[in-house]
């Protein structure tokens, strides 16, 4: 991902879990808010220490963001996402987190600004 499509600052993880919709499943929370100034989509990742070490929550972060790269064409322009990764991450391949997380996607609710 390039750098303008990430999310870093703690206010912008806030705004977006203040003011965004979200959507889960067993393996992920996705919160997204509508950013009509953007024009292009922007990604934050959380992955909690009680998933494991370091060296976990790094691959874990990896596959995601591969994952995102495999369905940027699903996602809207001009929003911002924050994908929460849950326990069952841990054991997942490649193809089943893409998979998870389309699903997720698939079906947030339509986003307002």
């Amino acid at each position: 991902m390039r750098k303008e499509q990430r999310i870093k600052k703690n206010t912008d993880f806030q705004h977006v879990f203040r003011k965004g919709k979200s959507m889960a499943n067993r393996q992920f929370v996705v919160y997204a808010v509508k950013k009509e100034e953007q024009d292009t989509y922007r990604i934050g990742l959380s992955v909690s220490k009680k998933i494991g070490n370091a060296v976990m929550r790094n691959r874990i972060k990896r596959l995601i963001r591969e994952a995102v790269h495999a369905s940027k064409d699903k996602i809207p322009a001009g929003v911002d996402l924050v994908i929460i990764a849950r326990k069952p991450t841990t054991e997942m391949s490649l193809e089943e987190i893409t998979k998870s997380l389309q699903h997720v996607l698939k079906r947030l609710p339509p986003l307002s600004k």
